[in-house]
């Protein structure tokens, strides 16, 4: 099954389907600027990896994932490597009941298949006929495709966004929890609750997900496993491999091959 030649470029006119089809190359090092559609998005990647920054948080999409964004949410993405992605643009009218926050998904072989289906048509087949009742399964999967976890939350309180927002530039040297909560002039207790309101997860988990994340970026981009440990100070090779199974289910090895856990 080939992507018909049309879907390489985005429409420059209006499609009536409830999905429009996209597909193409992103070379490593593009970074698209802030901005939202009224459309919902799907992107998945087939080979490569992204990252998408929104105002909520990181999301990473390493091969064989998708991260959906629903209408008008702001964002920017980054292609960490050459990156063989597949966008889907769900009409602002058919997206009542897909899901309402973004988030990264799993993407079934289903799923994979029905996009791929989908793309060897032109888009004025899409309105109708086979290519629309294909539109009509993929919007089904959508509903219910499992979240894998993939996201970096972050706070939206000044100080503890500032004090995020440099454990993220540097999560080689992570502040201790009391000089982190000295930095936001608030005692342990108090940060350590804030922090948890505001992302979900305890300080600790917080910046092992910084680290974990800051991995998949590096080696995304070629670094070997030696180099990530030891840049990102883990005690070893094998503790990262360790902690990278205990939070992702496969090596990383097998994560970047797409594999099911080992």
């Amino acid at each position: 099954m080939t992507i018909h030649p049309e879907l390489s470029e985005f429409p420059t006119y209006k499609v009536a389907a409830p999905i429009i089809g996209y597909a193409r190359t992103q070379l490593r090092g593009r970074n698209n600027g802030w901005h939202a559609h009224d459309a919902a998005q799907l992107f998945h990647v087939v080979k490569g990896s992204i990252a998408i920054d929104t105002e909520l948080g990181t999301y990473f999409v390493p091969p064989e994932r998708a991260v959906w964004l629903p209408p008008r949410v702001g964002h920017k993405t980054r292609y960490l490597t050459d990156t063989e992605i597949r966008y889907i643009y769900v009409q602002y009218a058919h997206t009542k009941d897909l899901p309402q926050t973004p988030q990264v998904m799993q993407v079934t072989t289903l799923l994979r298949a029905l996009i791929l289906e989908f793309m060897s048509y032109p888009r004025a087949e899409t309105e109708d006929g086979p290519a629309a009742r294909i539109a009509a399964v993929i919007l089904d999967q959508l509903k219910m495709l499992p979240a894998a976890p993939l996201q970096l939350p972050m706070p939206q309180d000044i100080r503890l966004r500032e004090l995020c927002d440099g454990v993220v530039r540097c999560p080689a040297h992570i502040p201790s929890l009391t000089e982190a909560a000295e930095r936001c002039a608030t005692s342990v207790r108090s940060f350590e609750r804030r922090i948890k309101a505001e992302t979900g997860l305890s300080y600790r988990t917080w910046c092992r997900q910084v680290k974990l994340f800051r991995a998949l970026e590096l080696l995304a981009s070629g670094r070997s496993v030696s180099d990530v440990s030891h840049k990102l100070g883990y005690e070893g090779p094998s503790a990262f491999v360790s902690t990278f199974r205990k939070a992702f289910g496969v090596t990383p090895g097998r994560y970047f091959a797409g594999s099911g856990p080992d």
